[in-house]
């Protein structure tokens, strides 16, 4: 088949049809299911740490590149480590927040 043909109205529909069925079914099993299924123990461990896993992949990129490349005195990379030295120590969940954002703000005056 030639690529014009891949991209026809059938094909196209199917690709779409099957892409819709990949993402929904593996979410509506578990709306479907409910408590009935119970993930193992070991899974629900490592699920404990996905909303982390998922913020940190999402916040490391800007904090520690700058233009595509690794700056060690990059703004955003100190204001973050102060950020997370500061919530390792207090336990607060506003001080670590006030104190990345003033850095990153007296490093812009």
């Amino acid at each position: 088949m030639s690529e014009g043909q891949l991209l026809s109205g059938g094909w196209l529909w199917l690709a779409f049809g099957l892409i819709a069925l990949a993402t929904h079914v593996p979410r509506g099993s578990f709306i479907v299911a409910g408590s009935r299924v119970r993930l193992p123990e070991a899974v629900q461990r490592a699920l404990r740490y996905a909303p982390a896993a998922a913020l940190a992949s999402l916040v490391a990129p800007d904090m520690l590149l700058v233009g595509g490349a690794f700056d060690p005195f990059n703004l955003k990379l100190l204001a973050g480590l102060a950020a997370f030295a500061v919530a390792f120590r207090f336990r607060n969940p506003w001080l670590p927040f006030l104190v990345g954002m003033a850095i990153v703000w007296l490093g812009r005056l």
